[in-house]
């Protein structure tokens, strides 16, 4: 069992064992070594990072780290996660490191990692980097140390990229549209990407201090974005995560989009123009009412663990290109590796405009069940509580008043130290009521 990496690298708390400068400065030896054990050694190691005030910090322990075990390095300084997996892969980088705790609050911090191809290390590799990490670092002599440079033009070459994830000549003059970023790392990059685009952007979350990111604002408050949308009369709402690897849309009346039905957009409306290749990839969280809207219109669908990366290992798997989660994690394999929020509202933007249907329209193709969601709250032990008797009795007699109608979910998270407890029917007074006796019977275990 890993020690250190999770579903989504390495999180934690700044100044809490692993997220130390003593464990950063180790881990970039122990990655260092890996890399060049195997083989892998071709460029500069990329490291980026997003808004967190401790990502200065951080970055230079892992800098020191991978320069002594002799990789070169070059900085970006605060970008977004999917922008580093894409320039890993036009560098012929070694590697590519974010450090970010994606939407988590500025007091967590973390680090992910990607292969020369933008993809995530793959477990065996993560098995080396820990077992390493529990070896003394070995200094090189100064011959063989690695060199550190910035890259100074990195988010104009992102800039570009995304905009030629829309076919060449598209713009979206005419379009209104509120993008907030969150105080994160899409900050200086994602409004760019729109404005060059031709639309009138109004910025909201872009004053980043350090301490503000995801603070009420971007994709896990997308109210915000909604009620400006709404107030202003624009078109989009954008709000994207910390780290730029989420995104929820508001329509022009203020509804919220979110992720699992900007993949249904997606796939439908391409589905009517002429015919969507292979299918679709959920996971368990995913709403019944996308698995439903797909079956109608033919589309085969299939559910993966919770989690970016095991949605994009059922898509490679299958040899198809979209999934995602209802989160905003949105997976567009025919131009990305990895989630990417500016990307994916960019593929609904240039829709919209293509067609002239505003999001509310686009969205109301894919309707939801009542899905409610309560995080519990864990130090330890999160399994063993799910599997104590008065909770799975709770689940089993939700699960029989539900009947066809609905479904029940626990699951320990990958990222934060909660338990999930989701429970999805037709009524949202019965759903949410069944909620918290499950949430309840957790606490009580607990």
């Amino acid at each position: 069992m890993a020690r250190y990496f999770g579903t989504d690298g390495i999180r934690g708390r700044t100044g809490e064992w692993p997220l130390t400068p003593e464990f950063a400065l180790r881990l970039g030896f122990a990655v260092g070594e890996i890399l060049g054990e195997n083989g892998h050694r071709q460029g500069p190691v990329l490291v980026g990072k997003d808004t967190r005030v401790s990502g200065y910090m951080f970055e230079s322990a892992l800098e020191a780290g991978l320069s002594a075990a002799g990789l070169d390095v070059a900085l970006l300084g605060p970008m977004p996660t999917p922008a580093i997996a894409y320039l890993t892969r036009t560098f012929r980088a070694t590697a590519g490191v974010v450090i970010s705790a994606s939407h988590n609050p500025f007091h967590d911090n973390g680090f992910k990692f990607f292969t020369p191809e933008g993809d995530k290390l793959p477990d065996a590799t993560e098995a080396a980097i820990e077992a390493r990490l529990e070896e003394p670092a070995r200094g090189l002599n100064g011959e063989r140390l690695g060199k550190a440079v910035r890259i100074a033009d990195a988010a104009g070459r992102y800039i570009e990229f995304c905009k030629s994830a829309i076919p060449s000549r598209s713009e979206l003059r005419g379009m209104k549209i509120v993008i907030d970023c969150a105080h994160g790392a899409t900050y200086n990059v994602s409004p760019h990407v729109f404005e060059e685009l031709g639309a009138q952007v109004e910025v909201l979350g872009a004053s980043p201090d350090g301490y503000n990111i995801n603070a009420d604002v971007g994709a896990l408050h997308p109210r915000n974005v909604a009620e400006r949308v709404r107030a202003a009369g624009a078109d989009l709402g954008i709000a994207l995560d910390g780290d730029g690897d989420r995104v929820i849309l508001a329509a022009a009346d203020g509804t919220v989009v979110d992720g699992d039905q900007i993949l249904g957009i997606l796939a439908l409306t391409e589905q009517q123009a002429g015919g969507f290749p292979g299918g679709v990839v959920g996971t368990q969280m995913t709403n019944l009412g996308l698995e439903q809207a797909l079956q109608a219109a033919g589309i085969p669908f299939v559910r993966a663990r919770v989690g970016d990366r095991y949605v994009l290992e059922e898509l490679r798997r299958r040899d198809w290109t979209l999934g995602g989660e209802g989160s905003g994690h949105i997976l567009c394999l025919d131009h990305t590796t990895t989630g990417d929020g500016t990307v994916a509202a960019l593929q609904i933007a240039h829709l919209m405009h293509r067609t002239g249907q505003p999001l509310s329209v686009l969205a109301s193709a894919i309707p939801k069940l009542p899905q409610c969601l309560i995080n519990v709250p864990v130090s330890g032990g999160a399994a063993a509580c799910l599997q104590a008797d008065p909770v799975r009795a709770e689940v089993a007699a939700v699960e029989s008043e539900l009947g066809q109608r609905g479904r029940v979910l626990l699951r320990p998270s990958g990222t934060e130290p909660l338990v999930r407890v989701m429970v999805e029917g037709e009524d949202p007074e019965i759903t949410r009521s069944a909620a918290e006796r499950i949430a309840d019977s957790i606490r009580a275990a607990l």
